[in-house]
């Protein structure tokens, strides 16, 4: 008899919190929301986030305040929201730099896959491969041809040691088969100057940033590092169809919650940022940042990001790259 109480008083208490769950859901939210970005104002995921947050309050109700948490490659937003309350009340938007870190950081104190529960992915942003205008190439296999010629010679600017140009990078040299001397900057605009003086070779950088210099005749673009083509530049190949066959290193960004958030709340945030995203002004905008549009379920966005993961830490690893 015991028993039996047991089971039906732990029937009760487990339909209970479900019912709770699911009413939580319904309300949610009932109070600001708190969306993490872990890098400064103005960096593209900080753009990215703002063209959504308003559409979010306007639609659920209530604010969702961005709380910009810079440092450590992103690292000092992530850990705060790691350690946070899973209530939906506190959220991450995590770029392709938090996949990275996972293995470049040795000491880091929160996992993506362990911490975090995905929501859904946001957009993404390929970068484009250019060289100085005067170069003695016209196309990646010219480039590739160039460096096997000359090993050692070419070089490559990047954002940072460990940054998305970086591992594009060097993700280009291992799949060319040929060397490339790394050269890093605090940023991205001093490396694209100095690609545009001729003083490094190539560099692989937001469309944004180089197109304008590429229609003026002061780089030449070579290839697209997305897995197709994008409309912004449709007129660039990808590197996949330039010799480089599955070539795909993007930066993207993805919504995130702490481990453990109910998932009625989760999928009310997946299906409202969906209908955001496909919103003719929504992808203007986002176009305007040199950046399309991604959606999915969380399942995907959550198996999207352990492959992505996965394949950063093989090129973290060939590279050699690392950060304390």
């Amino acid at each position: 008899m015991g028993n039996v109480v047991c089971r039906r008083y732990a029937a009760a208490v487990f339909a209970l919190c479900a019912f709770a769950g699911i009413a939580a859901a319904q309300t949610y939210p009932v109070k600001p929301v708190r969306v993490v970005v872990p890098y400064p104002t103005g960096a593209g995921v900080d753009i990215t986030t703002r063209l959504f947050t308003p559409k979010l309050s306007e639609r659920l109700g209530q604010q969702f305040v961005v709380d910009n948490r810079a440092g450590a490659g992103g690292n000092i937003g992530a850990e705060l929201v790691a350690q946070g309350a899973p209530d939906g009340y506190m959220l991450l938007v995590a770029p392709a730099s938090i996949a990275i870190s996972q293995s470049l950081y040795k000491n880091l104190r929160y996992d993506l896959k362990r911490d975090f529960d995905a929501i859904t992915l946001i957009g993404s942003a390929p970068f484009v491969l250019v060289v100085h205008a005067a170069a003695p190439v016209k196309s990646p296999r010219d480039l590739i041809s160039l460096g096997k010629s000359r090993p050692g010679q070419l070089t490559y600017a990047s954002a940072g040691n460990g940054s998305p140009s970086h591992l594009v990078g060097e993700m280009f040299r291992m799949q060319a088969g040929i060397q490339l001397l790394h050269v890093p900057y605090k940023g991205s605009v001093q490396g694209i100057t100095d690609v545009v003086s001729g003083f490094v070779s190539l560099t692989f950088a937001n469309t944004l940033s180089v197109l304008p210099l590429v229609k003026s005749g002061r780089l030449r673009a070579l290839a697209i590092t997305s897995a197709k083509r994008s409309a912004i530049a449709p007129g660039l190949p990808t590197l996949s169809e330039s010799g480089l066959p599955g070539f795909e290193g993007v930066t993207w960004f993805s919504l995130l919650a702490p481990k453990g958030t109910p998932r009625d709340i989760i999928a009310r945030l997946n299906t409202t940022l969906s209908e955001i995203s496909q919103l003719a002004d929504t992808r203007e905008r986002l176009a305007e940042q040199g950046a399309e549009p991604l959606t999915g379920t969380p399942e995907q966005a959550s198996a999207f990001i352990t492959a992505e993961t996965l394949k950063w830490a093989k090129v973290v690893a060939a590279s050699g790259a690392h950060a304390e």
